[in-house]
């Protein structure tokens, strides 16, 4: 997500950096390409023309620092002006008892997914959540909520068979939730196609009843212009009190995160990155400008890294790497960690400057699947021995992987490469100095 205005906003900014002074004529040229960057990104006019107009008021009156480029200045205001169209003013959740979450939203934004997702994200956090169905419409929504919540092993409401009273399958909830050990209870409503006044009604009774602390609407971010209407209807209606961006690791072009957040005044609280149940993070808006404007986002790598691989485990792999004894053990071991950390798309983005090397050189994200084959087609001894795999070997690999002798000759060299760098410690130490100078010579100081 938000790769086209990525994209856009880099070429933007590699002109201004090469621009020994700033002047208001550049300023505003540079700005119209932002404006056409953020409206070709599904960005609403009204929040387009007045993120410009702020940008363009601190670029004129800013006194440009003697230390740093004019058009380095410039990256920043634009950055801080970013964070807080993103969410400024970001509250963590209301858990104070009763704590009640209701999530809202049109079918197809996953609600009852992202329902399920924060109910693991509070467990992580030793919160004993509940989750209460109440979409009696869709087709198998009880079902599929029943499913992951046996899957993340947290107790779920379920209603009786037929039901479709929904204020009274929430007078039911409430009592079962009186009799559960739980601190937190997250309900999963009906949505329909499109906003009417029946799904609105309902969830204003509802809301009447429950009286929630939070109210999360759910929406995709593939929404486009549509997120704008949507997001006021919700709020106009029942006070939403934070929004839930679904499937941020697809191809969207990001404006609705930018729309509805603005149009709405309430901050952006979490947003699904994946697939797994695992795959949600809350949104921290000057992390998501970091990574719109190439910079990367090294705390949350750390953070999902330590959720996902043991400290023991990164020790000794560590370990191997220095001493030169890396294998193809090691290595499978390696990629199995990556996968854990979530799309590989994703990941590469919170790299500083890995999205700007990568932008001209299309990740397969497949390869990492025919590489895995390859090593599960090896022996033990060859695995634990990469100078032993001769020709004759190498064509085994290849039949038992379903790969060419050429993609598997390909893989070993790549590998033999990448063992000779991990060998030479000065080679380790100018690649680990390029990779993490590059924010900073993008922008000092952030």
């Amino acid at each position: 997500m938000f790769n086209q205005l990525s994209d856009s906003l880099d070429n933007v900014f590699r002109k201004l950096k090469g621009q020994g002074k700033i002047t208001e004529k550049n300023i505003s040229d540079a700005l119209r390409e932002v404006r056409m960057a953020l409206l070709e990104s599904d960005v609403d006019y009204g929040v387009t023309k007045g993120f410009i107009a702020a940008v363009k008021e601190k670029a004129l009156g800013v006194e440009v620092m003697k230390s740093v480029k004019p058009g380095q200045q410039i990256v920043k205001i634009f950055h801080d002006e970013l964070t807080e169209l993103l969410g400024g003013d970001a509250q963590p959740l209301d858990l104070n008892p009763p704590a009640r979450i209701l999530m809202v939203g049109l079918n197809g934004a996953g609600k009852t997914t992202t329902s399920a997702k924060l109910a693991l994200h509070l467990k992580k956090q030793d919160r004993k959540p509940l989750l209460i169905a109440c979409d009696l419409y869709r087709p198998a929504a009880i079902d599929q909520l029943q499913t992951l919540a046996e899957e993340i092993d947290v107790p779920m409401f379920r209603p009786e068979a037929g039901e479709t009273d929904v204020i009274k399958v929430a007078e039911q909830a409430l009592k079962w939730i009186s009799e559960q050990d739980g601190t937190v209870a997250i309900f999963d409503t009906a949505g329909r196609q499109e906003i009417d006044e029946n799904l609105i009604g309902e969830l204003k009774q509802l809301s009447d009843l429950l009286k929630p602390k939070e109210t999360l609407l759910v929406a995709d971010s593939a929404t486009g212009q549509q997120a704008v209407s949507v997001a006021k209807h919700f709020h106009e209606a029942i006070g939403v009190t934070g929004l839930v961006l679904t499937k941020l690791d697809g191809d969207a072009r990001g404006g609705a995160a930018l729309s509805m957040r603005a149009v709405t005044q309430r901050p952006i609280k979490f947003a699904g990155v994946g697939e797994k149940m695992e795959n949600f993070e809350a949104f921290v808006p000057d992390r998501m400008a970091n990574r719109i404007l190439g910079m990367g986002d090294v705390v949350g790598l750390v953070e999902k890294a330590a959720q996902a691989i043991s400290e023991d485990d990164a020790e000794r792999m560590a370990d191997r790497m220095k001493k030169g004894s890396f294998d193809f053990n090691d290595f499978l071991e390696q990629m199995r960690m990556m996968k854990k950390l979530g799309p590989l798309e994703g990941i590469i983005g919170m790299i500083p400057g890995m999205s700007k090397l990568t932008k001209n050189m299309p990740i397969d994200t497949s390869r990492m699947g025919k590489v895995e084959a390859m090593v599960l087609s090896m022996t033990p001894t060859e695995r634990a021995r990469p100078d032993v795999l001769n020709g004759s070997r190498r064509q085994r690999i290849a039949r038992g992987s379903g790969n060419s002798i050429t993609e598997v000759n390909q893989f070993l060299k790549q590998f033999g490469q990448m063992r000779k760098v991990m060998r030479s410690k000065g080679k380790m130490k100018k690649m680990m100095e390029q990779l993490g100078g590059m924010s900073e010579r993008g922008m000092p100081g952030m």
